[in-house]
């Protein structure tokens, strides 16, 4: 058997398991995402998650940023590092780096094979899970130095929640999976809040005052030490292009705060830190994974600053609000709630003043559809209706219903392919193409971009 034959049957056997991410109308509760299974798959492979050191990070949007801002300073700092996120965009390795580079897809084989007995031995075990308890096998045999850890859904019950970190965060909360981590942004906080860990420290980035008392209260109840960004440690946009932005992040010092009272300047040094990533809510992101690095220094790991502004300088994390060319403009985002669709509208704004959107749109059942449509339709003249490969994907029949009821003409492209192309003749030169909905239909067309770019290349 051929190596991708043998890939594909690996990836069929991590899929034979419940993928709770594929399947519709599940419950979030201790029945379906049992820690007690996670701790006694780890346990039984020798507890790799204990050891290295890891940063553990929770949250709606930011996550996967924050994270891979945080590797990519530790690689800069000559740290082996280990990152795992999910979804993947592309292919199912990406969700193992070591320095950036994905599992290969030979070393995936033989480690679902050698460990198969393990899996099959625990009732009820989820693709989630075995994947995860991979990349900790896989991350201990290959000596990383730290990993760099994402919460795949919630918090509290997440198979990652077996880590015990050097530091934990929590970016940006907001409604999502609703029907999973509850209807309120109380509830919400409160399963996200269930990554800290007893005297463990948490960076938390800004949130609205319901979301935030929850978690100072959970971390209070846990004696861990909060260090929230906006008031522990304060952060201003600096300069902005289409090529990158800037900021300048400070901590607050006890002798800032006295100063601040009085109305003067604050005099704390500033660091000047530069990123690829655009939008400001990656500001915000950049200067909560900078935190994040600066408590990590401080508990016996050395991190040097130029690293960390070396590392941001030159992270790499597609499909959020990537360009994939100028003219016409042709956007990606992963976007899939009505938050993370007003900042993708704002940084519209931002980035191309005045321009009208054609808006290639796919989305998952579960989604706010109409909420999503509230914030993208002031920026929209033209929506294509399109579907991705997934299972929960919605009917861009569907989708058209309800962009109708914002006014937004509708034109049902089935194939994310030719839905990008067709937005890119619609364009012209007088509109940007956005892609957005799900993480899907943005690899989708992240793929077919690719595709198209190479097929234009001469031989």
């Amino acid at each position: 058997m051929n190596q991708a034959d043998a890939y594909q049957q690996t990836l069929d056997y991590l899929y034979s398991y419940v993928d709770f991410s594929m399947t519709r109308g599940h419950r979030y509760s201790a029945d379906q995402f049992d820690l007690g299974r996670m701790r006694t798959l780890v346990t039984r492979l020798g507890n790799p998650e204990g050891k290295y050191p890891s940063i553990h990070i929770a949250g709606t949007k930011g996550k996967g940023s924050v994270a891979a801002l945080c590797q990519s300073a530790l690689m800069a700092d000559g740290y082996r590092t280990g990152l795992y996120t999910s979804p993947h965009l592309h292919d199912y390795a990406e969700r193992i780096r070591i320095n950036g580079a994905p599992i290969s897809h030979s070393d995936l084989i033989h480690l679902v094979e050698e460990n198969k007995p393990v899996f099959e031995s625990i009732p009820k075990i989820t693709t989630f899970e075995i994947t995860t308890a991979l990349a900790f096998l896989y991350f201990a045999r290959q000596e990383v130095d730290v990993a760099v850890i994402e919460v795949g859904l919630g918090g509290r019950l997440d198979a990652t929640n077996v880590v015990i970190p050097i530091v934990a965060v929590i970016t940006s909360l907001s409604y999502d999976h609703t029907h999973l981590l509850g209807d309120t942004l109380a509830e919400i906080a409160g399963e996200k809040a269930g990554i800290i860990k007893d005297g463990i420290p948490v960076i938390l980035s800004p949130q609205k005052d319901e979301a935030r008392q929850v978690i100072e209260r959970i971390a209070a109840e846990r004696s861990a030490p909060l260090i929230q960004m906006g008031r522990d440690y304060l952060f201003e946009p600096q300069s902005r292009s289409l090529g990158g932005q800037s900021l300048l992040v400070w901590q607050v010092s006890k002798e800032d705060e006295s100063v601040n009272n009085q109305g003067h300047q604050k005099n704390s040094k500033r660091g000047l830190l530069s990123i690829p990533l655009l939008g400001s809510h990656q500001v915000q992101n950049a200067a909560t994974a900078y935190a994040a690095l600066q408590v990590f220094s401080r508990s016996g790991f050395s991190l040097r600053d130029d690293a960390i502004r070396q590392g941001f300088s030159t992270v790499n994390w597609p499909g959020r609000f990537e360009i994939l060319q100028r003219q016409p403009a042709v956007v990606i985002d992963c976007a899939h709630n009505r938050d993370s669709a007003l900042k993708v509208r704002q940084a519209i704004d931002d980035y191309f003043p005045n321009r009208r959107a054609v808006l290639v749109f796919g989305a998952s059942e579960d989604k706010d559809i109409a909420g999503m449509f509230a914030e993208l339709a002031p920026i929209t003249r033209q929506v294509i209706a399109t579907k991705s490969f997934h299972p929960r994907a919605i009917e861009p029949e569907r989708l058209q219903e309800i962009a109708h009821q914002f006014g937004l003409p509708v034109k049902i492209v089935l194939d994310v392919p030719e839905a990008l192309e067709e937005a890119i003749r619609f364009a012209g030169n007088d509109s940007i193409v956005l892609v957005t909905g799900s993480i899907f239909i943005a690899a989708g067309a992240r793929e077919a971009w690719i595709a198209l770019k190479s097929d234009r290349v001469p031989a």
